[in-house]
């Protein structure tokens, strides 16, 4: 074992793999966030808020599991709910269970403007993904499945994100 605690370093194919892996995502992101803020004057984090609150119980998650869900810091999700807030896509109100906590609550007005963006959102990851990647897609999912899923270790203090 080496000093950084890794049996092995990654081998040259290895590292092309890893950098094709995060240029490709770094690609159709772009792609997908330059569609809606065209199309629908969303960006693509403020989607992926109205998508994880929308297919939440009851349309509501407590900050930190929404910055969990989408992938943004605490202090990320907290800003952007905010903006969401003020153009009446999102609430904030006290968490039932113990009333010191703080959840987001999609309200109708961003349901519906999710409905509207997640079609120009679907046909994006139609184009710039699936149409790319249609014959390898079986083998993605299950890569990158084991990646999320616990295949990499959460770095130190951090919790595992889904």
């Amino acid at each position: 074992m080496t000093e950084t605690g890794v049996e092995r370093l990654p081998t040259r194919a290895e590292l092309l793999a890893y950098r094709s892996f995060l240029r490709a995502h770094a690609r159709v992101t772009r792609c997908l966030e330059s569609d809606l803020i065209a199309e629908q004057r969303l960006t693509l984090a403020a989607f992926d808020v109205l998508e994880a609150l929308a297919e939440a119980p009851e349309g509501r998650l407590r900050m930190t599991e929404l910055a969990d869900a989408v992938l943004l810091s605490r202090s990320g999700v907290t800003r952007l709910v905010d903006r969401l807030q003020r153009i009446g896509l999102v609430n904030r109100v006290r968490a039932d269970s113990d009333g010191r906590g703080v959840q987001a609550v999609i309200t109708e007005r961003g349901r519906q403007r999710l409905h509207r963006a997640a079609l120009t959102h679907r046909s994006g990851v139609a184009q710039y993904f699936v149409a790319v990647a249609a014959e390898e897609l079986d083998g993605m999912v299950r890569t990158c499945e084991r990646l999320a899923d616990g295949g990499v270790p959460s770095p130190p203090g951090q919790r595992a994100q889904a």
